[in-house]
């Protein structure tokens, strides 16, 4: 959605000669991603680029966020727009649209909220509203999100599909399918324009009910209406509920129509084409349209590797993604650990633990280092085979390679309760507040129900505490009567 929702403030230009004193020497774009794709690559050439003081071209500045956001990247791309700012690059409003969304993804929505009232009345559009919205929607927050929309029209903004299309995303997020068809419509009472975007929500909608025949009555209608032309990714949305029926035959069809529509060309749509093939099963497809994609394209981006091989991974072809990786390893520029984890994955899931480490090995050699998804396979590997220590081990490296990558990372609450449990049935007090401090430094909050298994590791081992009241005062937990019954045996008085 978040693509969809940005894609209206996107414009093009055309390169122009630069001098190389004054600005850098290429798009700054294609400068950012020289080295490949890994984010770790991205992050250093854009700090690279910020402490030059080179300036850059607005209309490449607005590129090079796009792909930023693409990438998911948010923290630098708000680095590089609050920098750009700074530097006397003039926001539009549809910059400062973008701004808000970035924000938002990057330090939460009360954030975004003040930068909205912050901002000129001037600036207080159909644009920064929507990109409000938009946030409100991304977040689930229906009550805000309703109620946003209400003085939207209050205010007689220029209303688009926009609004209407996060709208109809959020319900149907939060289980509420049956809404879309009332917004639907809305949208046709006060004769607001579809676009491709709210044809494909339409249909997910439908699908979510099991409602198979309205979803192609929504392909017939757009075809009716005329005034929307299907593109790619409406077959690739159809191919997919197709899919998720069990109809292959069907969702084949569409595929075939996908390619058909795929008149650009574009990467995302052959990376969709390989994606669900594989999910009906059709491997012969799916090696043809990899051939297909690797013509059309002179050098093989990592993002198509990865697709690659994890559709085979899936598959239960090995063999396959084995040759694919290491196509990719004997060429590839950037050694992006991405690419490595999914067979990684594949290995230790599988028991070849000597494999995915030989793997692990390669990664370093080439300069990446493992990111917390990496140690998250080796967790699993670890928990499946009780090997609590390592597993413990996985969960502190994890936790450190995710603030490397400025992308906190923490354990489910499931793996934290698999641990406590088996701490628990061991009497390991020490290996108990080993783990529990590996977690303070995570985002992870520790719950009563961790709390209270420390506190029974106490009392089974027969040992006491002088700081336990303490804990549970400040992390601001309730106890059951049991948890209070053994905190005051294992206090001292």
């Amino acid at each position: 959605m978040a693509s969809s929702f940005m894609r209206q403030f996107e414009k093009k230009r055309s390169i122009l000669k630069r001098s190389g004193k004054k600005y850098v020497e290429e798009a700054l774009y294609k400068n950012l991603f020289k080295n490949g794709g890994e984010d770790q690559s991205v992050r250093e050439q854009l700090n690279h680029f910020l402490k030059s003081y080179k300036s850059a071209y607005k209309w490449e500045v607005g590129k090079s966020l796009k792909h930023l956001r693409s990438r998911k990247l948010y923290g630098p791309a708000l680095k590089l727009s609050e920098t750009m700012e700074k530097r006397g690059m003039n926001r539009t409003v549809s910059d400062e649209a973008i701004h808000l969304d970035l924000v938002a993804k990057s330090n939460g929505i009360s954030a975004a909220e003040t930068y909205f009232l912050n901002l000129p009345e001037s600036s207080k559009n159909h644009l920064t509203y929507g990109a409000l919205l938009n946030c409100y929607c991304k977040d689930l927050m229906t009550e805000k999100a309703v109620a946003l929309f209400e003085k939207m029209k209050e205010l007689n903004l220029e209303l688009t599909s926009m609004p209407y299309n996060s709208l109809m995303t959020l319900h149907l997020k939060t289980g509420l399918p049956k809404m879309v068809p009332t917004i639907i419509q809305e949208m046709k009472a006060c004769d607001i324009m579809p676009d491709i975007y709210t044809y494909n929500v339409w249909m997910r909608a439908l699908a979510a009910v099991e409602d198979i025949p309205g979803v192609e009555k929504v392909i017939d209608e757009m075809k009716r209406d005329g005034r929307v032309a299907g593109d790619w990714t409406t077959y690739s949305n159809l191919a997919s509920i197709y899919a998720d029926a069990g109809l292959f035959d069907k969702a084949n069809k569409a595929l075939r129509e996908l390619e058909v529509k795929n008149t650009r060309r574009e990467l995302s749509a052959y990376q969709f084409l390989i994606t669900l093939h594989g999910r009906t099963g059709n491997l012969h497809e799916v090696y043809r349209i990899w051939r297909s994609l690797k013509l059309v394209f002179h050098r093989t981006a990592n993002i198509s590797y990865l697709n690659m091989i994890q559709v085979l991974v899936n598959l239960n072809d090995l063999p396959g993604a084995e040759k694919c990786f290491k196509e990719w390893a004997s060429g590839c520029k950037t050694y992006d650990i991405r690419v490595g984890n999914v067979l990684i994955g594949a290995y230790l899931r599988e028991g070849l633990f000597n494999k995915a480490e030989v793997l692990m090995n390669l990664a370093r050699r080439r300069g990446s280092k493992p990111n917390s998804k990496s140690w998250k396979l080796y967790l699993d590997y670890y928990m499946k085979r009780r090997d609590i220590k390592s597993a413990v081990d996985c969960v502190e490296n994890a936790i450190s390679a995710g603030k490397v990558e400025g992308d906190e990372w923490a354990p489910s609450p499931l793996i934290v309760r698999d641990l406590m449990q088996h701490l628990e049935h061991n009497e390991d007090v020490e290996g108990a507040e080993a783990f529990l401090a590996i977690l303070t430094k995570s985002k992870y909050k520790l719950q009563s129900e961790v709390l209270e298994s420390l506190i029974r590791i106490y009392a089974a081992s027969r040992k006491k505490s002088s700081t336990m009241r303490q804990r549970i005062k400040m992390e601001k937990v309730k106890l059951s009567e049991e948890g209070m019954k053994l905190l005051n045996d294992i206090s001292y008085q």
